[in-house]
């Protein structure tokens, strides 16, 4: 057994760094998510914040980048290693290559993105048509699509002049830049979406969580981030 590593809590193994600073967010959340007395009650997270997995972007949108799949896949395996329980990975684009994680290791991975559908499904009832904020690169592999489609939910992404603009922000999240002007662009894809007939928000960027906060719509969202730290303080106690 890993040293501190109790018998009733299960360790939670991170594949991180896309990006670093939605790796930390994804953290910050799981320690607000866990009811605890003291320090010892936390859960214990082993985290690879690796930037340096090969772009998703690159590989996906300009179609010339290194395939991610196998640095995700030894990541994985070495946080197996190391005495995570299970894994997950803090980045939706990423899930295109879910399935190289999973025949790597021997430990369950959580599919954010399934688990983000369920909870949208759960929490709005009789949901016909959900608005996805993400990248391009989500929007043009159908990740959203497909479990969606699989629970009879149409999903829609922003129309291409505001998609352009949130890819911008996006990138520009990346960067470290997050003023007036990028907030901007995230509502305005968001209204966008909500005058297509959009019933619910998702936010399917772990870079556009980071300003989840500061989005203003009338409609329900429902944060991909947010739904994986709940997933990981109720996997990990076991409850």
């Amino acid at each position: 057994m890993v040293q501190g590593h109790s018998q009733k809590e299960k360790v939670v193994g991170v594949i991180g760094g896309m990006g670093p600073e939605a790796t930390v967010d994804l953290m910050s959340r799981v320690i607000r998510e866990t009811p605890v007395n003291d320090d010892a009650d936390h859960i214990r997270m082993i985290v690879d914040n690796n930037s340096k997995i090969p772009s998703r972007i690159k590989a996906l949108i300009d179609g010339n980048g290194e395939d991610p799949g196998p640095c995700m896949a030894d990541m994985g395996l070495r946080l197996q290693r190391y005495g995570a329980d299970f894994l997950v990975i803090p980045c939706n684009t990423a899930h295109h290559y879910y399935q190289d994680v999973v025949d790597a290791v021997d430990i369950p991975v959580v599919n954010m993105i399934e688990m983000t559908v369920d909870s949208a499904i759960q929490g709005h009832k009789r949901l016909r048509k959900a608005g996805v904020l993400a990248s391009t690169a989500v929007l043009n592999i159908g990740l959203y699509h497909e479990y969606f489609a699989q629970r009879k939910v149409e999903a829609v992404f922003p129309e291409s002049r505001e998609q352009d603009k949130l890819m911008a922000l996006i990138r520009r999240v990346k960067a470290g830049s997050h003023d007036a002007e990028v907030i901007g662009s995230f509502k305005a894809a968001a209204d966008n979406l909500q005058a297509q007939g959009a019933e619910c928000l998702i936010v399917a960027c772990t870079e556009l969580s980071v300003l989840a906060d500061e989005l203003q719509t009338s409609l329900p969202v429902y944060d991909a981030s947010q739904v994986l730290a709940e997933v990981i303080v109720r996997t990990a106690k076991g409850c």
